[in-house]
């Protein structure tokens, strides 16, 4: 049948089946009324089964990064955000964390049979914005249709690739005694904002997911002290406390925290009361971590503060000798405590 007598999908009223799995007919309309119409760009045009793509130049020493990232958050659309733009802001953060500069990006994309398509096109609308805003393309990707009652609607995975630039070093290995912590803003925000809709909890004051690509809010900190920066994180799944756990373990170092200091929005703070959670565990998706050289921590503080998402930044703690790798936290009472690795699943389902 020639493509004039395909009938265009029917976006408002149709829903994904397993003919749009298949491989057929039926996957091409999709891919190319849906995914590639949203997601336009030179390399998806040529319709390969993947995209041969060129590097930028770059200098002797330069290193390629790879990272990749699944997104099975519930429910899909959140204040603040939606699975589209999560997916790319997660692996573009994962990808800057390692001090690279995001080039590309692949997603695959398995649905349930059923999802409304009209759910799908704005699922996928917002993953191509955030892709442009972002100024890292999605240039290959796949799709796969399961059973209904054998996934949730729809599930993204996303990989990225980055170009490390020369001289540039940054790992969870690399916190050494003295080094200061700093952190970009508020923690918390993405994991209430997604809990409030899940649970249709009604708070006096809409929370809303802090999901963003951080790029170039690190791009900004590596200028501002070439070398300066030790380790870079972004704290999500098991928010700010497990994510300084790790960064101890890989160093071998402890650490020491200033409660007083750390930022928390009030409103985040009485929800997360409210419900019995503590901000420190609670996932992040537009937050990071940085650990500093003492003597470069007040430089990229301030670069941090000069990019729209690093305003609220702060010191938050130091890196200190512990044989045992301890997380501790002096209290706004006078106390300390350890900040422990999180326990279990507070939060599932959140990214």
């Amino acid at each position: 049948m020639r493509k004039d007598y395909i009938r265009p999908l029917d976006i408002r009223n149709g829903r994904v089946d397993m003919s749009h799995g298949a491989g057929g007919r039926a996957s091409a309309q999709l891919i190319e009324e849906l995914f590639q119409a949203a997601l336009s760009n030179e390399w998806l045009a040529q319709g390969n089964d993947g995209a041969a793509f060129t590097l930028p130049p770059c200098e002797p020493g330069a290193r390629l990064v790879m990272a990749t990232d699944a997104h099975v958050v519930s429910p899909l659309f959140f204040p603040g955000g939606d699975l589209g733009s999560l997916a790319v802001h997660g692996t573009i953060n994962d990808v800057a964390m390692c001090g690279a500069r995001p080039l590309y990006l692949s997603a695959s994309f398995i649905l349930e049979e059923g999802f409304p398509l009209a759910e799908l096109k704005r699922v996928v609308d917002s993953m191509a914005a955030a892709s442009r805003a972002a100024g890292v393309p999605v240039i290959t990707g796949d799709t796969k249709v399961v059973e209904q009652g054998k996934g949730d609607g729809v599930f993204i995975s996303t990989t990225g690739i980055g170009l490390v630039p020369a001289g540039v070093d940054v790992s969870g290995a690399n916190a050494r005694p003295g080094d200061v912590v700093l952190l970009s803003g508020t923690i918390g925000d993405h994991g209430v904002a997604v809990l409030s809709r899940r649970e249709s909890l009604e708070f006096e004051t809409t929370i809303e997911s802090d999901s963003a690509a951080l790029h170039g809010l690190v791009a900004d900190m590596l200028a501002a002290v070439p070398g300066g920066v030790r380790v870079l994180r972004d704290p999500t799944r098991g928010g700010l406390a497990t994510t300084l756990n790790e960064i101890a373990r890989q160093s071998g170092a402890g650490m020491l925290l200033d409660e007083a200091a750390i930022p928390v929005k009030p409103q985040v703070d009485a929800a997360c009361e409210l419900l019995g959670l503590d901000p420190l565990y609670v996932a992040n998706e537009g937050k990071l971590v940085a650990v500093c050289a003492p003597e470069a921590a007040e430089a990229v503080l301030a670069a941090m503060h000069d990019h729209p998402l690093g305003r609220q930044a702060a010191r938050i703690g130091v890196v200190v000798e512990d044989a045992h790798r301890f997380v501790q936290m002096d209290t706004r009472f006078g106390g300390r405590r350890v900040v422990d690795w999180l326990s279990g699943e507070q939060l599932p389902r959140i990214c």
